[in-house]
């Protein structure tokens, strides 16, 4: 087996495991709804389906880790640097969908009724980590720059949120981004 084999074999048993501590902690495997669909629409079934507003956000993760590993672990085999984004990608899945973090999202942003992600969900936030990181790898630095910054813009337009006002509402809420992302 070949050294990107086993490191590809190696995220895949993070994930693996991910989906059983996730199954573990009581998280639905689809959507609460009963149904699986590729994108899961504003309201209900928001991190719940296998796509969603988010996932842009899971991408940018990959750009960002991409990028750290690259300048902190240069000399470190890009199969080991993607173990190691998939394993911190992992571990935000599971405090993300812990119940202080699931409350957190409640009472400082507009997430009110945010039950927390599937297990189909969260796979797939990881998975999409792992095709940001892999865009990085092979995009010039200014594609992988213009393509963070609409990917930042998208959801920022259509549902008043993105990765960095999601960041800045969980660390340091503000009434008035809140009132503004109400509409």
């Amino acid at each position: 087996m070949s050294k990107t084999h086993r490191g590809l074999a190696a995220s895949a048993l993070v994930v693996i495991a991910a989906a059983a501590i996730l199954w573990l902690m009581g998280r639905p495997p689809i959507c609460t709804c009963g149904h699986i669909a590729l994108w899961g629409k504003v309201g209900p079934q928001q991190s719940q389906q296998l796509l969603d507003w988010y996932s842009f956000s899971h991408v940018i993760h990959g750009f960002i880790f991409y990028a750290a590993f690259a300048l902190l672990l240069r000399k470190t085999p890009v199969e080991q640097r993607l173990l190691f984004a998939t394993m911190i990608e992992t571990a935000w899945e599971l405090i993300e969908n812990s119940p202080v973090i699931i409350n957190r999202y409640r009472e400082a942003t507009i997430a009110l009724g945010y039950r927390g992600d599937s297990i189909l969900n969260s796979v797939s936030d990881i998975v999409m980590m792992g095709v940001g990181f892999w865009l990085a790898k092979r995009l010039p630095l200014w594609a992988s720059v213009m393509l963070v910054i609409i990917l930042e813009l998208i959801p920022l337009a259509v549902i008043r949120d993105n990765l960095t006002l999601n960041v800045w509402m969980l660390i340091a809420p503000s009434h008035a981004i809140r009132a503004w992302q109400a509409g």
